[in-house]
Formats: C-alpha cells, sequence, structure tokens
C-alpha cells in the first residue's frame, strides 16, 4: 500500500510577494490573498513573482490567514515546500515498512543529549536515531542542502555521530520534496561547515541517505533513493 500525505481543500495561484519569512502575497481567482508560508528558509529560487503556487485553504475561520502556501512549480517541477511535510511522508514510510524492515517501535521527537532528533526506531535489539532534513533546492538536476547556513543542521549531525559512540545506529536522511532528481549534496557553496559536518557524520558511521518524493497538488509521498555526494 502506498501511504500519502494529502491536503484538502487546494488551490491554484499566483506569488505576488513575500513581505516577511512567515507570510506571501498571492493571487487566487483575481483576488490577493495573504498565505501563511510554511517554510522559513529563503526559497528566493522559488518565490518568484508571477510563479504559479499550491495554496491550502483552512477551516478555522479564526485564523488570521485562510490560506497555506504549501508548494510552487519551478518550470515544469513541482516542489512541495511545507516544511512539515518530509516529517509525516517519512513517517508514512516507516510505518509502512519501507524504509526499515521489522521495527518495533517508533518515537517522534526523540531526545538524545542536548538533541532532540525526529525519530527514534527500534529493531528489535536494534535502536536507531533518525534526524530528517526536507530539501527544496534543486539547481540543474541536483537537490542542495541547506539553502541558508544552518548551524542547529551542524549540531544534529555532530550529536548523530556521538550516538554511534554508545551503541545507537544512527541515520541523517534527507526527504527531497520533489520529482525528477539526479543526485543530492551538501550546498557547501553556502555553508561550508554543514557539508565538513556531513562528511565526518559519514566517516564516523551515521547512514546518510536521500530520498525523492512524489509530489501532487494535494499529496506528497516518499518516492526512491536518490545518490548522495558528499
Amino acid at each position: 500500500m502506498m501511504y500519502t500525505m494529502m491536503y484538502s481543500n487546494v488551490y491554484h495561484g499566483i506569488f505576488c510577494a513575500r513581505p516577511n519569512r512567515f507570510i506571501a502575497h498571492i493571487q487566487i481567482d483575481g483576488k490577493l490573498e495573504i498565505a501563511h508560508v510554511k517554510n522559513t528558509g529563503r526559497c528566493k529560487e522559488l518565490l518568484i513573482p508571477g510563479a504559479k503556487v499550491i495554496a491550502e485553504k483552512s477551516n478555522n475561520p479564526a485564523r488570521k490567514t485562510q490560506y497555506d502556501l504549501i508548494a510552487v512549480w519551478k518550470g515544469n517541477r513541482l516542489i512541495n515546500m511545507d516544511s512539515q511535510a518530509p516529517n509525516k511522508a517519512f513517517l508514512e514510510h516507516l510505518q509502512a515498512g519501507r524504509h526499515i524492515t521489522g521495527i518495533t517501535r517508533i518515537k517522534p521527537e526523540a531526545t538524545y543529549g542536548s538533541s532532540r532528533f525526529d525519530f527514534y526506531v527500534e529493531v528489535g535489539q536494534r535502536k536507531i536515531f533518525i534526524e530528517v532534513k526536507g530539501v527544496t533546492l534543486e539547481e540543474n538536476g541536483a537537490a542542495l542542502f541547506p539553502d541558508a547556513p544552518t548551524e542547529r543542521g551542524v549540531k544534529h549531525l555532530k550529536e548523530l555521530a556521538q550516538c554511534l559512540r554508545v551503541g545507537y545506529e544512527a541515520q541523517a536522511v534527507f526527504v527531497i520534496q520533489m520529482g525528477d532528481i539526479s543526485y543530492f549534496a551538501p550546498n557547501n557553496n553556502t555553508h561550508p561547515a554543514f557539508g565538513a559536518a556531513l562528511a565526518a557524520a559519514q566517516a564516523a558511521g551515521v547512514q546518510v541517505m536521500a530520498l525523492d518524493c512524489l509530489v501532487a497538488e494535494n499529496s506528497m509521498a516518499i518516492g526512491k533513493n536518490v545518490p548522495v555526494c558528499i
């Protein structure tokens, strides 16, 4: 069975402006609307005036913004930009047994040391911490992370490596919020320290993997493994 993270009540729109990280002005059916941007990253290569976007309308009349901006077209490529989507889709992927077989326990938001990792998984006696990072930056068919410097991301990688020393397994999983990707790589031009930390984590034994997604206007599901180039 294919598990799919679904959206409801979706609308087509045109991106106009992003006054700050949290809101965007979009045009829906000829009317200017204010939408919540569910991604605090830069997304400068995606949110270009005139870009076609997908927004989900809220059923909560008390909300200040009626819409959530969830996806954007970059040419012929639909990119999900909801920062909550990777964890939701990956959880479904785990529950379906498509990432690891024989799972006996899944705990989201698990703490180790001073870090909180996205998932803690048990497979019999195996104990695994998994950190998930959503990827929205694409250049010439390659997916890159991060799109802005992330000291928090560096910290997570270092602490994933520390987990290995006391008997845990550790994984850094990059969920690429689009399809048709040739490979994944750290964005060393934007944050070389992250690329160095990723290489060090992999050398220490952290499993580094990337998964693309099947993205539709009203859904996103984990697709297939993508080559990782560090």
